[in-house]
């Protein structure tokens, strides 16, 4: 949560639909993230300003820009995303321990856990000692197939994320008929 201090990923989002043309749509880009200044929410805690910045992964032209807001407390680290606040993390991070993400706004309750906590993991060539998985979702059954994920490494952040929502035939995970999937991969991430 320190001014400055940014991620950046390579984003692939597939829309899938085999009653259109092209079934397949994937786009990639560059999105990078930015910890921006203090500014007061409207019960007058003190939040970061959380930049984050669409780039065209050719040309490098900025695409999309968003400007957000992120708190850490005591108990959790909410974000607040076209206006709905998000806990998108609690404290202590331990093995399933668990939460409702929407429990501050108005969509429907979802439930996520945490598991491997403290696990070492090698992510796109960066080395981490501890990192922390939050489990949105994992469901499977003849004909859904939705496995969600994001991992957070100690002092850096959200450094994999892994949303997959299709409606698969006969059980087939490679047989999507609709859905949509959106992964990141961690490029970089220092302070500016």
């Amino acid at each position: 949560m320190e001014q400055g201090r940014f991620v950046e990923y390579e984003v692939t989002e597939v829309f899938h639909d085999v009653d259109i043309n092209p079934q397949h749509d994937t786009t990639r880009y560059r999105l990078k993230t930015l910890i921006g200044e203090e500014v007061l929410d409207n019960i007058g805690r003190t939040n970061q300003k959380f930049f984050q910045f669409k780039y065209d992964l050719q040309s490098g032209d900025l695409l999309d820009q968003r400007v957000w807001t992120r708190i850490l407390d005591q108990s959790r680290g909410e974000v607040v995303e076209e206006n709905q606040r998000i806990i998108k993390l609690v404290f202590s991070v331990k093995n399933d321990e668990e939460w409702n993400v929407n429990a501050f706004n108005s969509l429907s309750g979802q439930d996520v856990y945490y598991s491997n906590v403290d696990e070492s993991q090698l992510i796109n060539g960066f080395d981490f000692e501890e990192t922390a998985k939050v489990n949105y979702e994992d469901f499977f059954s003849l004909v859904d197939y939705r496995k969600k994920y994001e991992i957070y490494a100690k002092g850096i952040g959200l450094v994999e994320k892994s949303f997959k929502d299709f409606t698969i035939q006969n059980f087939d995970t490679t047989d999507i008929r609709k859905g949509t999937e959106v992964h990141y991969q961690l490029l970089n991430f220092g302070i500016e």
